[in-house]
């Protein structure tokens, strides 16, 4: 990922908010000479391994637990939030006109190691651990025991889990960084009052540790 200095996101930290904060990852395999990607929720441990483990599971009929081994190099791409910056949003527009249009987000991109995990207790616990985290917000969560559980069973034979050692994690935060300070908060403003609240609110903490720098 071509990312210059300025949009560089190195904080292991920020990195693994933008995973927990976006789980529907793209996973990128090479197989035969074929890429291949699957859209995929991920479960991030932060406390295993050195940079962290990633959890998934694809339905059993998904030939990419096949065509990958345990092993075998990854690549997971996790998209935050990114918005259209029109140069009306830049003061600096209005004195020299000398803007252009361009396009902010933050994304990080994991590269690690797969292990295929075709074990029910895996799975059943990756499932779990997603559920969790993502019926937490409802009035009355689901859990995998509201299910028959013979039903339970047979969906997780259905299913092989994906286990991802990470080993690498680039991160890109294209914020303005390289713009006047004016320029940033000229532009995050115009985004969260279009409703944009989480790229200007991200350009607004870019801002702030520009100005910390």
């Amino acid at each position: 990922m071509y990312t210059p200095p300025h949009f560089n996101e190195v904080d292991r930290d920020r990195l693994h908010s933008v995973i927990e904060e976006n789980p529907l990852g793209i996973l990128v395999t090479n197989s035969a000479g074929l890429l291949d990607a699957n859209h995929i929720p991920f479960h991030l441990d932060r406390t295993a391994g050195e940079s962290g483990t990633l959890a998934c599971h694809v339905a059993r009929q998904n030939p990419v637990w096949q065509e990958l081994a345990s092993g075998d190099p990854v690549l997971v791409v996790f998209r935050g939030s990114d918005a259209y910056i029109s140069p009306q949003w830049y003061p600096s527009k209005q004195i020299h006109h000398r803007q252009v249009p361009t396009w902010n987000y933050v994304v990080a991109h994991v590269h690690g190691r797969v292990t295929i995990r075709d074990d029910p207790a895996f799975v059943r616990r990756n499932v779990a651990l997603l559920t969790r985290h993502h019926e937490q917000g409802q009035p009355a969560p689901w859990k995998m025991g509201d299910a028959p559980r013979d039903y339970i069973d047979a969906m997780v034979q259905a299913i092989v889990g994906l286990e991802i050692e990470i080993t690498r994690i680039e991160g890109k935060a294209k914020l303005s960084q390289n713009k006047d300070m004016s320029d940033i908060i000229g532009a995050s403003v115009a985004l969260t009052e279009r409703g944009d609240a989480a790229i200007g609110s991200a350009m607004q903490e870019a801002a702030s540790r520009k100005v910390r720098e």
